[in-house]
């Protein structure tokens, strides 16, 4: 496909040193010019100084040069504001102000790991001997950026953005509040929320399965019960498992395992969801900071401003 990956995000926050110092506990490595790294995936995270938390920018990938040519020619031809350099563009989504770079890039080649092998009714897979995902003790490190949730106050002009201007394909709808938005194979790499204010939701990193979801946040939580937000529990659409914790910002981070994967177009029917069905499948009750973020409010008023 000619957008074949997400590439990296700046965000925005008012405590730079705090929130890197979060994000190297989740697993993320620091790297001397100020990146952040995931194992697989590389250089995908950047936190800049701001007034407000904020998604700043989003980098996509893609595959050829003539593929960024073409976001270029659809951008002129909206009258939007471009910049075209090199291997790839940049340019603002209008509604929630936040950069948008597509880059030529290499794929993310993700170094395989034995599935996980699980005993079931009449199947003792395992054989003699515990589950190793309960042996392990190395830290959880995330694979790759999945996503990021952006909450824009005309969602749908935001949507048709990233779908008729940049490139993306929808999986899945939830009806009256946003949609999965998808660049690669992955059920979604950005969703677009209904919302008040623009701002970051949560940004969703990749780790190998259920047990690394759950031992990750385990580790987060240790002393820091105040991090939690909702988990453990399975999204519908996506089908992923998550975890959400809060960074000291306020922004949502998710570690996730088992992604939808959409490798033929025509094989996979988007749906509208309703109600429950589409914020989870199982798992407790999401809290009401996680629909309403305890300072979106704060953000509405305007008493902080983007740096």
């Amino acid at each position: 496909m000619p957008l074949h990956r997400l590439n990296a995000i700046t965000i925005g926050v008012p405590n730079v040193e705090a929130t890197v110092a979060y994000y190297t506990d989740f697993g993320l490595t620091p790297e001397a010019d100020g990146w952040l790294s995931s194992t697989d995936g590389g250089r995908q995270l950047r936190i800049v100084r701001s007034g407000v938390r904020r998604l700043v920018e989003v980098g996509i990938g893609a595959e050829h040069l003539d593929d960024a040519a073409a976001v270029v020619h659809r951008l002129r031809a909206a009258d939007l504001p471009v910049e075209h350099e090199g291997t790839g563009l940049t340019t603002v989504e209008p509604v929630t102000g936040t950069r948008v770079s597509v880059r030529v890039a290499e794929p993310i080649r993700q170094q395989l790991v034995p599935p996980s092998v699980y005993n079931g009714p009449g199947r003792a897979e395992r054989g003699t001997g515990r589950a190793p995902g309960v042996l392990r003790t190395n830290a959880v490190r995330p694979r790759k950026l999945g996503h990021v949730v952006l909450g824009s106050t005309d969602y749908e002009a935001t949507i048709r953005f990233f779908t008729d201007l940049i490139g993306f394909k929808v999986s899945d709808r939830i009806a009256g509040h946003g949609a999965f938005l998808r660049c690669s194979t992955d059920h979604h790499n950005v969703l677009v929320l209904n919302a008040p204010v623009a701002f970051l939701h949560h940004s969703s990193w990749q780790v190998d399965d259920v047990d690394e979801v759950g031992r990750g946040a385990s580790a987060m939580l240790e002393g820091r019960p105040d991090r939690h937000v909702w988990g453990l529990g399975r999204h519908h659409a996506g089908s992923n498992f998550f975890w959400y914790l809060k960074d000291p910002a306020g922004n949502f981070s998710e570690y996730y395992s088992d992604m939808d994967c959409i490798l033929d177009d025509q094989l996979w029917s988007p749906e509208t969801l309703e109600g429950a069905r589409g914020l989870f499948n199982w798992g407790p009750p999401p809290p009401p900071s996680f629909l309403a973020p305890d300072d979106l409010a704060e953000m509405m008023t305007g008493a902080h401003q983007p740096g």
